[in-house]
């Protein structure tokens, strides 16, 4: 029985996902790889998120502060304020500087959306590209531990096989106290009756031991 398991990437292939190493898709091999791998290495697109340039994190905290209720609430409250100041209450303040139809508003509106519609693609994109990662991470979590159950396997497996050897040695043992004591028993009769005794309860313990085995 082979007991070690071969963690080699080419075995893994077989042993975990049933397939050839050549003809798993390339996540595959290089999940493969990192799991028989001993290091910890980064990939290029994993040292791309951990080190974060300061356009992606000023395109992140766009993305959040505009994907928000306060983000909403706050631009309607200016955007009424607005239209109020320069229409029905622009007499009261004496101060117009956007009358309606309200052009620069529109202006600025669809300069805001221009501008706020690509930086928080950006940002998804980089999500996706997170989301890529972690769930790399947990396929290969989810490989590094069946490559640790078959392990335990294989060890448990070598413990009965030992255990087994075991106890056809006690039988063996058994069986030739048993043929000597018959013998001396034959030579003097007088003298072997505890040597007898012996034998008959060595032979209840390897039963006992047996049933404890088959349990």
């Amino acid at each position: 029985m082979k007991n070690k398991l071969d963690t080699s990437p080419e075995a893994l292939a077989e042993e975990l996902l049933g397939r050839p190493y050549d003809e798993l898709e390339e996540d595959e091999q290089r999940a493969l790889c990192r799991v028989a791998s001993t290091e910890i290495e980064l990939d290029p697109d994993e040292l791309e998120v951990v080190n974060l340039k300061l356009r992606d994190r000023a395109a992140d905290a766009v993305a959040r502060v505009g994907g928000s209720w306060g983000f909403i609430i706050v631009f309607a409250v200016i955007l009424v304020a607005w239209m109020l100041i320069n229409g029905p209450l622009a007499n009261r303040f004496g101060v117009v500087w956007d009358e309606y139809p309200y052009i620069f508003l529109n202006l600025m509106l669809s300069t805001v959306a221009a501008l706020q519609a690509p930086i928080i693609m950006m940002s998804q994109n980089r999500q996706s590209k997170k989301d890529r990662i972690s769930n790399r991470h947990d396929y290969e979590i989810n490989l590094r531990t069946t490559v640790e159950l078959l392990r335990l396997h294989r060890k448990i497996d070598k413990v009965f096989n030992k255990l087994g050897q075991m106890q056809g040695s006690v039988e063996d043992v058994a069986v030739t106290a048993e043929a000597a004591v018959e013998l001396a028993i034959e030579a003097d009769p007088e003298a072997s009756g505890g040597a007898a005794e012996a034998v008959a309860a060595a032979k209840e313990r390897v039963a006992q031991d047996k049933g404890l085995a088959k349990r």
